[in-house]
């Protein structure tokens, strides 16, 4: 697997990051970009925080997730400045002082009380663009969002820069550990609640440091698109296991999932094999100029050729795509952009300067709309699924007759099937940054 150490890198990303701040600085008529890193954020009538968040737009500049009450200042023509706080405090662990790869690139300066952040800002709050939430305001230093700075930091956002994808090669192999040992945990047969503490143990990382909740469904959870109660015990027989997990590397994002079968449940394993094979040829579908929302159609098509090849149908892909039968059993999009933000920005941006690209008729839970370019990172997530809610609409619709309900029942324990890949779209072929990472933990 090809892995590059990200601090080589560092120092062409932050160039990058710059030439970006300065152009969207310019037409929005602002002398400087200031990012607070963020605030903890407090349970209503307790004093016990939440887990702390990490502005995104802090952390594409630096590699620094644990931080709050912090500050990074770009002036055009000028180092950038970190105002780095590092509080006397024994109730907490106190951030170790400022080391690694992007020291050397920013002015930095240690801070004890987060009012003490003042007197470094720029002496006109007026003429930044502040770039956060409103919990994050001091003085005078309100979150003001602008939109022409946000509207363009975001789109060039979509296009990674090396650093940006050496840290997401990282983020995939440590989830892929987790994978691996969930998938142990499974055939071992564990609950969904061991499964998830194996996944973390494996990782390295806890619930509050993954980039996400795991989704860790058995038998019929599966059918649960964002299933996240972990139960207890292990339901019998055991038939099936979906995983949605990711890991994260220095602040950046892994999305993937995988769907197994108990042994002796052969029917179901060629579902999931079918659903495979066709998940790498919509991910070596990623190409430069190719239009995501045709890859979402076609996938549509495709997924009901399976259905159709199983039995579970009885029209055409093209008619159950047409009727809305496809959008039952297929209900969510085919992924999403992937980077600082497990869904990242800008999917839907017509352009640099803002306005949108509305998603097909039909498919209101795609997330993404453009074109893909090189540089972009996408997911590509086909699933299908049997969920009792959307079947029944199916039927109320008039089209009951489209679908063979045997098969339904047959497979309605299992509860349904994803495969998750991420794919770096380049000027060729499609770079899938996920199965060489499962190849090199075989």
């Amino acid at each position: 697997m090809n892995q590059q150490d990200p601090g080589t890198l560092y120092s062409q990303h932050l160039g990058v990051l710059t030439e970006r701040a300065d152009t969207a600085l310019a037409r929005a008529g602002f002398d400087h970009l200031v990012i607070p890193s963020g605030t903890q954020h407090y349970q209503v009538f307790d004093d016990r925080d939440y887990p702390y968040a990490v502005n995104p737009q802090f952390k594409t500049w630096l590699p620094l997730t644990k931080l709050p009450y912090s500050w990074l200042i770009h002036t055009p023509g000028k180092r950038p400045t970190l105002v780095f706080y590092q509080p006397f405090d024994y109730w907490h662990v106190v951030p170790d002082a400022p080391s690694g790869w992007w020291v050397e690139h920013f002015d930095i300066h240690i801070i004890r009380k987060p009012e003490d952040a003042l007197a470094l800002l720029p002496k006109d709050p007026s003429r930044c663009a502040i770039l956060g939430e409103a919990q994050s305001a001091l003085g005078g230093y309100v979150p003001n969002n602008p939109d022409v700075v946000i509207n363009h930091l975001d789109w060039h956002r979509g296009y990674k820069t090396p650093y940006e994808i050496a840290l997401m090669r990282q983020a995939q192999a440590h989830a892929v550990r987790g994978h691996r040992a969930a998938e142990a945990a499974f055939r071992a047969g564990a609950s969904e609640f061991d499964i998830h503490m194996a996944y973390c143990s494996a990782v390295g990382q806890d619930a509050n440091e993954l980039p996400y909740g795991n989704i860790i469904g058995l038998n019929e959870h599966a059918a649960v698109l964002h299933y996240t109660d972990l139960g207890k015990q292990a339901p019998q027989p055991l038939r099936s296991f979906l995983i949605d997990a990711g890991a994260s590397a220095h602040g950046y994002a892994s999305d993937i999932t995988r769907t197994y079968a108990s042994a002796g449940h052969d029917e179901f394993q060629a579902l999931i094999d079918a659903v495979d094979s066709a998940q790498q040829k919509m991910c070596a579908a990623v190409r430069a100029g190719f239009d995501y929302k045709q890859l979402h159609v076609d996938a549509h098509l495709s997924l009901m050729g399976i259905l159709k090849d199983f039995g579970v149908i009885n029209v055409s892909p093209e008619a159950a795509l047409a009727t809305g039968v496809s959008a039952a059993l297929f209900p969510h999009g085919i992924g999403h952009l992937i980077g600082a933000q497990v869904h990242d920005v800008a999917g839907f941006a017509a352009g640099e300067h803002g306005g949108r690209v509305e998603r097909p008729a039909g498919h209101p839970y795609l997330r993404m709309t453009r074109v893909l370019e090189p540089g972009m990172v996408v997911t590509i997530e086909p699933g299908l699924y049997f969920i009792d809610m959307l079947l029944d609409e199916v039927k109320q619709a008039g089209n009951a007759a489209s679908v063979n309900w045997n098969r339904v029942d047959f497979f309605r324990p299992y509860g349904g099937v994803r495969i998750e890949d991420e794919v770096l779209c380049t000027d060729g072929e499609a770079d899938n940054l996920t199965r060489p990472a499962f190849a090199a933990q075989a």
